[in-house]
């Protein structure tokens, strides 16, 4: 059985995680997933568990800006299959 491939961030992902990690105002969280995601931004790299659980309770909290959830939504898709 073949395994599945793990995408890489999209290029305005990235771009978005890069805002997030010089915002000084961004919660720890979304630094969290900002530097995940730009980590993935080179193929092979793939969303750590902890890192997996953080992003969906981000998409869980009705709290959450729509920055931090493109970047848990981005980080999700990158976890490992």
């Amino acid at each position: 059985m073949e395994m599945a491939k793990n995408e890489k961030s999209s290029p305005r992902t990235a771009h978005t995680a890069s805002g997030v990690l010089k915002d000084s105002g961004a919660s720890k969280t979304a630094k969290s997933l900002a530097g995940s995601v730009l980590s993935q931004s080179k193929a092979g790299k793939a969303t750590s568990a902890p890192v997996a659980s953080k992003a969906a309770r981000a998409l869980d909290d009705g709290r959450t800006s729509q920055s931090t959830k493109t970047l848990a939504g981005s980080a999700l898709t990158q976890k490992k299959k």
